[in-house]
């Protein structure tokens, strides 16, 4: 059947609200009968419902394909701000009481080693005290982030504050950190205090390669310079380039306030990087779906709490 529809304005007590119930839920799960089943439904009712809602929004919304069935443009758009307002509604209807220490909950938290080993050391701290039956569990940063935190697979992640977010991603600024050139404390260049962007090219390289797309910044204002840098070594896990720069005469550019965890265990030295710009923001990243979770509100202020007492020097 080919549906014909002709835009036209809505007004709001037009719409029936409990179509909204109906809607998240087909948008999540992207089937009628797994939609009916989620909100208590039977499969012709919320056949009915769709039907309402492509009449309502002058769109398909979903299409078959195959077995299964996709959404439309339209709805993909959607999907975010839905999730948002059924949040909205729900915190106006949910009493705002909130006791950490009665609180049995397992978060997720996508993070790349170096934040789980400079925050959540701090954090376990102060959730042993005050929240003794929430459990954390890390999972890795991946491309599929954006994804991920919209269909909940994780509750919070870490970016960097220029780093662009996907549809209905809210973030808090973490902590203002920079960039830090390490090398062994009795490396040649160590003595200069300071290296030229030559010098710097011509030393041997460690990088760490998250996605594994072989892109850094670094790379492109050398290139721009006219000069390039040998990388001896690519590695996903940023304690493993600190370690191979401990033993070795390869440098880095990483977290200053992580790398200052490990200067003295290690026998590192930190000096100022010839690569511009050094700022590194640090926020920490939700979904809209989320931003009334009394829980991950809390948590994010003993992550920030901890974050405030690293300084970097």
């Amino acid at each position: 059947m080919v549906y014909i529809y002709i835009m036209r304005d809505v007004h709001l007590k037009a719409i029936d609200l409990n179509l909204l119930t109906a809607l998240g839920a087909l948008l999540a799960q992207r089937s009628v009968s797994r939609a009916a089943r989620e909100v208590g439904l039977s499969q012709p009712a919320m056949s009915r419902a769709l039907e309402r809602l492509r009449h309502l929004f002058g769109d398909e919304l979903m299409l078959r394909s195959g077995a299964g069935m996709v959404l439309t443009a339209r709805a993909e758009a959607l999907a975010p701000q839905v999730q948002e307002v059924l949040a909205d509604i729900r915190a106006l209807v949910t009493e705002p009481r909130f006791n950490p220490a009665l609180e049995r909950r397992t978060v997720r938290i996508a993070a790349l080693d170096s934040q789980t080993a400079l925050f959540f050391p701090g954090v376990m701290a102060r959730l042993v005290e005050e929240a003794p039956h929430i459990d954390l569990r890390v999972v890795p940063i991946g491309p599929d982030i954006a994804r991920r935190l919209q269909n909940g697979e994780i509750d919070l992640t870490f970016s960097l504050a220029n780093y662009p977010l996907g549809a209905g991603a809210h973030s808090e600024m973490l902590m203002e950190d920079r960039l830090a050139l390490i090398m062994r404390r009795d490396h040649p260049a160590a003595r200069s205090g300071s290296l030229s962007l030559a010098a710097y090219a011509a030393l041997s390289h460690v990088t760490v390669s998250v996605f594994d797309d072989g892109r850094t910044d670094a790379d492109a204002v050398l290139a721009a310079a006219g000069l390039e840098r040998r990388i001896g070594l690519t590695t996903p896990h940023f304690i493993a380039a600190l370690m191979a720069v401990a033993r070795t005469d390869m440098v880095t550019v990483l977290s200053r306030a992580f790398a200052q965890q490990f200067t003295e265990a290690f026998g590192l030295i930190l000096l100022e990087p010839p690569i511009r710009p050094t700022a590194l923001p640090v926020t920490m990243v939700w979904h809209a779906a989320r931003k009334h979770d009394r829980l991950l509100a809390w948590l994010r202020g003993v992550f920030k709490e901890v974050a405030s007492g690293l300084t970097t020097q």
